[in-house]
C-alpha cells in the first residue's frame, strides 16, 4: 500500500511541477528491494518560452524576414496589377493594398519568408478617388518609398498619407534593438525626413 502512494504522490508531483521528476520508491514488503519508478521529462515551460518571444504589439508579431516591404509590394503587384498605397507586416504576413482599375481595392497577403502570395481578397473602400488624386503628378512610388525608408531601418509599413498639403508616404522603421521611427517620404523626390507628427 505505501508503494501504491508513493508512486503515485511522485507521479503527481511531476504533472504538477511540470519540470523533471526522478524518484526511487521503496517497495512496502519486508525485503530491501527497491524499483526505480519514474522520470519524466516534460518541456512545457520550454514552450511556454518561446510563445513569450512574440513581440508585445500584436500586429508587428512577425519579423520582416528575408522579404523586404519593396519585395513584397513587387510580388503583390505582379500578383494584382494595379497602383500600391500600404503595405504593412501584420499577423505574421505583409498585407499590401492595391488599388486595382475604376474603384476595385484589394489586399495581398506575402509570405515574409518566402515573398509567396498568401491569397488577396478585394476590399469595398470608396475612397479611390482621393488616392488617385493625391498620386497624380507623383513620380514616386510604394515601392520605391519602402526603398528609401530602409536607409533609416527596417521598413515594417509604407502607407500613403493623402491628407492636406503635407501628402506624401508614411513609413515606419525598426531597428535592430527594436526601437520604431515613423518617416516621411516625399512623392516627387524620395527624400526622407523624420516624421514630426510619429511620435
Amino acid at each position: 500500500m505505501k508503494r501504491n502512494i508513493v508512486i503515485a504522490v511522485v507521479t503527481a508531483a511531476a504533472l504538477v511541477g511540470g519540470g523533471t521528476a526522478t524518484a526511487l520508491a521503496v517497495s512496502g514488503d519486508d525485503d530491501d528491494a527497491s524499483t526505480p519508478v519514474t522520470r519524466t521529462d516534460d518541456d512545457r515551460d520550454d514552450r511556454d518560452d518561446r510563445s513569450d518571444r512574440s513581440d508585445d504589439d500584436g500586429d508587428r508579431a512577425a519579423a520582416p524576414g528575408d522579404v523586404t516591404a519593396a519585395d513584397a509590394i513587387a510580388a503583390a503587384l505582379k500578383h494584382t496589377p494595379g497602383t500600391a498605397v500600404s503595405a504593412e507586416l501584420d499577423d505574421g504576413s505583409w498585407e499590401i493594398d492595391v488599388l486595382g482599375k475604376g474603384d476595385t481595392w484589394h489586399s495581398v497577403r506575402v509570405d515574409p519568408g518566402t515573398g509567396k502570395v498568401l491569397g488577396s481578397s478585394k476590399d469595398d473602400e470608396d475612397d479611390a478617388a482621393e488616392v488617385r488624386a493625391a498620386l497624380k503628378g507623383t513620380s514616386v512610388t510604394a515601392e520605391e518609398a519602402a526603398k528609401a525608408a530602409a536607409a533609416k531601418g527596417t521598413v515594417v509599413s509604407v502607407d500613403l498619407d493623402d491628407d492636406g498639403d503635407d501628402r506624401g508616404w508614411e513609413a515606419e522603421t525598426r531597428a535592430s534593438g527594436g526601437d520604431e521611427q515613423d518617416w516621411s517620404v516625399g512623392l516627387t523626390t524620395a527624400s526622407v525626413t523624420a516624421d514630426r507628427d510619429g511620435d
